[in-house]
C-alpha cells in the first residue's frame, strides 16, 4: 500500500505561481511512475504531468506544457508540480498519483494510488 499525502493549493492570482508537493509514504515510491492529474467542478479527472521512476522522462498535457515542471526526490519519496503562469482554467484539485506502467501513463486506471487532492484557485 502506498499512500500519497498532496500540500501547497491556494488561491493565486492569474500569472502567479504555486508549488505542489506529494509525499508517499513508502520505499516503494522509488519504482513507480508518478503522477498529477486535476479535476475542475463538472469535468472528468484528467491528466497533467507525469515523471519516470528515475526522474529521467517526464510528460505533460498539452494544456499546461511550458508552464508546469514536474520533478521527484526519491530519497524523500517526494514528487512536486512547479506551476508558473496560472490561468483562471487551471482551477482545480489537484491529485497525486503512482502508477506501476513505466512507459508515460496519462489515463486514470493506469494508476493505482492516489491521495487526497488538493484545492488550486486561481482567480482573474
Amino acid at each position: 500500500q502506498v499512500q500519497l499525502v498532496e500540500s501547497g493549493g491556494g488561491l493565486v492570482q492569474a500569472g502567479g505561481s504555486l508549488r505542489l508537493s506529494c509525499a508517499a509514504s513508502r520505499r516503494t515510491f522509488s519504482t513507480r511512475t508518478m503522477g498529477w492529474f486535476r479535476q475542475a467542478p463538472g469535468k472528468e479527472r484528467e491528466f497533467v504531468a507525469a515523471i519516470s521512476w528515475s526522474g529521467v522522462s517526464t510528460y505533460y498535457a498539452d494544456s499546461v506544457k511550458g508552464r508546469f515542471t514536474i520533478s521527484r526526490d526519491n530519497a524523500k519519496n517526494t514528487v512536486d508540480l512547479e506551476m508558473n503562469s496560472l490561468k483562471p482554467e487551471d482551477t482545480a484539485v489537484y491529485y497525486c498519483a503512482a502508477s506501476a506502467a513505466v512507459y508515460g501513463p496519462v489515463e486514470t486506471y493506469e494508476y493505482d494510488y492516489w491521495g487526497q487532492g488538493t484545492q488550486v484557485t486561481v482567480s482573474s
